[in-house]
């Protein structure tokens, strides 16, 4: 009789633990949370904890007037393409999350979005700035601006502050978002100084740590300044290495040198250089400053652009359920219907900026650009809108 008893409640357990389950919205982050760019996994992860806990700590999020637990769960794409795919599928086909978080930089955003899309789940990139991860993708969003507009802030920042007429380029050819921002950089930059004026374009492959060779070349050419569209692990090799070879021009960089981590591994060689970025911490005010304070005590430092990217990307998808307005127990009606919302939403007031959305799930909103202070902080310069 104990054995039947017993039974009966592993069963009942069993259902209810199951229904409990079912009760949760299921929302899958696919992270570089090892890698090449595991700084860019920890502050999504971090950002995304903090706002589930915000929820969570309320009794869920509201949605057709009933509360629902939030369930984020998170992969390590390791920084690589193939294993993007890969997170992308075990979330979609086993865990059936509604929606997926990520990937963070392009060289896995555009290859996952791919499979997002093939797949119907609806997914964001928060980071991800090169116009292939979302083109010909319904599927498929962003929370960062695209690097056509960001490649002309670079050109025109840069010929202004620097008052240069010739730029020399470095980059990582292996990288989507690497090589696509080096060469609207390049055509833009000829467009407005002229042909030639671009007197060096070199390139090197992610794994590298040795630049000396493209370098000296670039060094050689007798650029104004230097311009790296690199992820912030390889930019503090190579600032550090023209450095020993003894130039003494400025660096312009990109968004993907804003990681919290950047100031650890390049330190003074950094100082006083320019990057273009989503949002600057130092000095920001509203419901950005209440984020950037809240992070700095829970964690330890200041948010980078992908914490707060993330938070963005991940409200909208939170936003994007409450407007669907019920929660379909059927997994692929209730994707169709968070991507028809997700789509549908008219303007987003984040708090890397306010966004409005095209017809590629793409947002329309400003870029900053930063100095690095001497104390490492990354300092408001000038903001450019569309």
């Amino acid at each position: 009789m104990k054995k039947i008893v017993l039974s009966l409640a592993s069963v009942l357990f069993l259902v209810s633990g199951t229904a409990m389950a079912a009760e949760s919205l299921k929302i899958g982050f696919n992270l570089p949370l090892t890698g090449d760019i595991p700084k860019v996994g920890e502050s999504s992860r971090h950002a995304a904890e903090m706002l589930k806990e915000d929820i969570n700590a309320k009794g869920g999020l509201v949605v057709g007037g009933k509360k629902y637990p939030l369930n984020f769960i998170y992969e390590d794409n390791e920084s690589k393409a193939e294993s993007a795919v890969n997170v992308a599928l075990k979330l979609i086909e086993r865990d059936e999350v509604l929606a997926i978080v990520g990937p963070n930089s392009s060289k896995q955003a555009v290859p996952a979005g791919g499979t997002c899309d093939d797949n119907k789940t609806p997914m964001i990139s928060p980071w991800s700035t090169n116009p292939d991860t979302t083109l010909n993708r319904p599927w498929v969003f962003r929370a960062a601006f695209l690097d056509p507009f960001q490649g002309p802030v670079a050109v025109n920042f840069a010929a202004k502050t620097f008052n240069a007429k010739k730029s020399a380029v470095i980059f990582d050819i292996s990288n989507d978002y690497a090589k696509g921002l080096a060469e609207i950089f390049r055509d833009e930059w000829q467009k407005k100084m002229g042909a030639g004026t671009v007197v060096a374009f070199e390139s090197h492959g992610t794994k590298d740590q040795d630049f000396s060779a493209q370098l000296t070349k670039i060094i050689a050419a007798k650029p104004d300044f230097i311009f790296i569209p690199n992820n912030y692990n390889q930019v503090a090799l190579i600032v550090k290495q023209a450095h020993d070879l003894g130039w003494k021009g400025p660096f312009m960089g990109s968004d993907a040198w804003g990681s919290a981590e950047l100031m650890q591994l390049c330190g003074n060689d950094c100082v006083g250089h320019y990057f273009s970025t989503h949002y600057a911490a130092a000095g920001a005010k509203g419901a950005t400053k209440e984020f950037i304070d809240r992070y700095s005590a829970k964690y330890g430092y200041t948010p980078d652009d992908v914490a707060a990217l993330t938070w963005d990307a991940t409200n909208l998808v939170l936003k994007a359920i409450q407007d669907v307005g019920k929660v379909d127990k059927n997994v692929k009606k209730q994707r169709k219907a968070i991507r028809d919302a997700m789509a549908a939403i008219p303007e987003f007031p984040g708090i890397t900026g306010n966004m409005k959305f095209n017809e590629e799930g793409d947002p329309i909103k400003c870029a900053v650009v930063v100095r690095i202070s001497e104390k490492g902080e990354f300092v408001f310069t000038e903001q450019v809108c569309p």
